[in-house]
């Protein structure tokens, strides 16, 4: 069977959707702000590869040493998302984007493929047991539990800087690193500035804008990241339940206890 898949470049890239969040009557800011992010990537080699449908079957890679993430090695690409979801999903789809990418990889005469994984898989990291089955092997890990996989066709290794191994910072208040990649990013960063707003909670949003502050984050990073009372939580994004499971874990953490309905001096939760 033959796939019709669609590669997103500087003269297609105003017309065509982006699968994440498809849009048909207005604007959509995160889908504008990805846009011009892709706008800016396609030049140093970034592929976004979809199929040519009205869907959600895509996969997004870059050379690494353009790609924003705390990463580092020579000749190798990185995968931030392959994503098949809805009526496509069990087609071959997620297969065939990944072969594809292996043999864009090959053609380049890279030195291999790899992507961000975690020791239990998390909701917005692609799939690592699906990768594993094309010989991806963890190559590194960091003490939070993430790990980083590779396909190494040379035996050559990528692997995470010193600085995403630290997952500390000194800032205590809610932090998040982001920057504009993702499509959902500008609309959640509004609800959880609006909700820190409303409850008190201080808070840091800190965009990654440049190649050399993503590449310098102090922990595993695809897009996304958060810190609270100084200490990494997740790399997913989160919305506002899962905001305030962080903050009551990192409350119990520090042996802390909360009477029922008393607010807490520093964070605002009850």
């Amino acid at each position: 069977m033959e796939i019709d898949f669609v590669d997103l470049t500087p003269e297609n890239l105003a017309g065509e959707h982006l699968c994440c969040i498809i849009r048909t009557k207005k604007p959509h800011p995160g889908v504008e702000a990805k846009r011009q992010w892709l706008a800016d990537r396609l030049k140093e080699g970034h592929v976004f590869r979809k199929l040519n449908v009205r869907g959600c079957v895509f996969i997004e890679y870059a050379p690494l040493e353009t790609a924003w993430v705390p990463v580092v090695g020579e000749n190798y690409l990185y995968i931030y998302c392959l994503w098949v979801t809805g009526g496509p999903k069990g087609c071959g789809y997620g297969r065939a984007l990944m072969e594809s990418c292996i043999a864009d990889a090959k053609a380049r005469g890279s030195s291999g493929i790899c992507m961000l994984g975690a020791q239990k898989q998390k909701a917005w990291l692609s799939d690592q047991s699906f990768a594993r089955k094309f010989g991806f092997e963890t190559v590194d890990t960091t003490p939070g539990g993430y790990e980083l996989l590779a396909l190494s066709f040379d035996g050559s290794k990528p692997a995470f800087t010193p600085g995403a191994k630290r997952e500390t910072i000194e800032n205590q208040e809610l932090t998040v690193y982001y920057d504009l990649q993702c499509p959902y990013i500008p609309q959640r960063i509004e609800t959880l500035r609006a909700y820190c707003a409303e409850k008190g909670i201080p808070a840091r949003f800190v965009q990654a804008d440049s190649l050399e502050k993503a590449k310098a984050l102090p922990c595993p990073f695809n897009n996304w990241a958060v810190f609270y009372r100084g200490r990494f939580q997740t790399v997913n994004q989160i919305d506002i339940p899962t905001l305030e499971r962080i903050l009551k874990k990192e409350l119990w953490y520090d042996g802390s206890t909360i009477e029922r309905g008393e607010r807490h001096e520093k964070t605002g939760v009850l």
